[in-house]
């Protein structure tokens, strides 16, 4: 493999993971929040408002229903206002988080509902403030289930980025398109699987351990 070549190779994985990286974190964090709204303005929770809660949830349905290329040329007027461009690295960060907002929502929500309510009623019955409950009882409990969330989370962000990368947004899917598929180098696409699936193996080993580790220390 010729210098030139295994330089592109490093940028396009630079590329993924910056846009991976930043995606993730404004996901993850977004998408928890709407999960701990969610689970806390349910029916007979912590602050029941079920029509707030009504209509966030269908808000989050919608945006889970748009199939990811078709958000991603739907918000190029909302990338170029925010980024300056919708070409680049930078420009797939803004449909690739809201892309994965609306999913990890959903996955934490799940692992919030599974904690037994009779802890929370218990602390309740302690006297404890709500938003103590929040931070001190459902977020503990749940995070197991929180961390294998962003595992899985990340993962489709990996697989959303390689299909940004087709529109030119860089990284891996970019250089496979553009290498593998166009100049017909069939090396280089496999050489790009194998590179992916190497990072989605690794990610989910570091996930799945995470989770146990904060499980056993529950």
């Amino acid at each position: 493999m010729s210098t030139p070549l295994i330089d592109k190779y490093v940028q396009a994985f630079l590329e993924t993971l910056l846009m991976v990286s930043v995606s993730a974190v404004i996901a993850i964090v977004t998408g928890l929040l709407l999960a701990v709204v969610l689970t806390v303005t349910a029916a007979k929770s912590l602050y029941p408002r079920p029509r707030f809660n009504k209509a966030l949830s269908i808000t989050i349905n919608v945006f889970r229903a748009i199939p990811f290329i078709i958000l991603l040329v739907a918000l190029l007027p909302v990338t170029r206002f925010l980024v300056g461009t919708t070409l680049g690295t930078w420009a797939a960060v803004v449909p690739l988080s809201i892309n994965l907002i609306p999913f990890y929502a959903r996955i934490a929500q799940v692992s919030l509902n599974d904690v037994d309510p009779g802890l929370i009623e218990a602390a309740r019955a302690m006297g404890c403030r709500r938003w103590h409950i929040v931070r001190h009882v459902l977020l503990p409990e749940a995070l197991p289930g929180i961390i294998g969330g962003m595992t899985v989370s990340v993962i489709a962000m990996i697989n959303a980025s390689a299909m940004a990368g087709a529109v030119g947004a860089g990284g891996l899917g970019d250089l496979a398109i553009r290498y593998g598929y166009e100049r017909y180098e069939t090396r280089v696409m496999f050489e790009v699987i194998v590179v992916l699936v190497a990072l989605v193996s690794l990610i989910q080993f570091a996930g799945e351990w995470l989770a146990r580790r904060v499980d056993h220390k529950r």
